[in-house]
């Protein structure tokens, strides 16, 4: 970027912001309808995955996503393991590697491509796999004093919103 080795770089917030600047000078046409798609095909996941407590995050959950993005859902499981096998007994075509999670360490990730009819798109749904006992510092307020993510009820509300406008 030709800047010097010890420039400062931006924080997620400013470049969150201006991702919300790009959004409205040239995606405002086009970006509510991909966001409440991807937001309904996420809540469709979440609902086929309830026993795992899903949680929505990422751009999709904070409004910043349009049909270039991927869907992050974290789920909050007994056993690792159960998340994966729900997957397998439901025929899911999957893929499973380790990511760094919120929590700064290693945690499942559990990759698939889900058709969103509305865009008329495979789109990348990525579940990552928490302890439960991760669930109760997940929910703390972020930097902007928003919820970093969303259970299925919370999803409910921000679709049942969108549609109102």
């Amino acid at each position: 970027m030709g800047l010097p080795a010890r420039a400062e770089l931006p924080n997620n917030a400013e470049i969150e912001d201006a991702v919300i600047e790009y959004i409205a000078v040239f995606c405002a046409d086009t970006q509510p309808c991909e966001l409440v798609a991807l937001r309904e095909l996420a809540l469709v996941w979440m609902q086929r995955m309830a026993d795992f407590r899903p949680h929505l995050a990422g751009a999709v959950w904070h409004g910043t996503a349009t049909r270039l993005s991927d869907i992050y859902i974290q789920l909050f499981c007994d056993d690792p393991k159960s998340a994966e096998i729900a997957l397998i007994e439901h025929n899911v075509d999957y893929e499973p590697r380790t990511v760094t999670g919120f929590t700064g360490g290693k945690v499942e990730a559990l990759s698939l491509s889900s058709l969103c009819k509305p865009l008329s798109e495979n789109i990348g749904v990525h579940f990552m796999v928490y302890d439960h006992d991760d669930l109760r510092g997940a929910l703390k307020p972020d930097d902007k004093g928003r919820k970093p993510r969303g259970d299925v009820v919370a999803v409910e509300k921000l679709i049942a919103k969108e549609a109102k406008v």
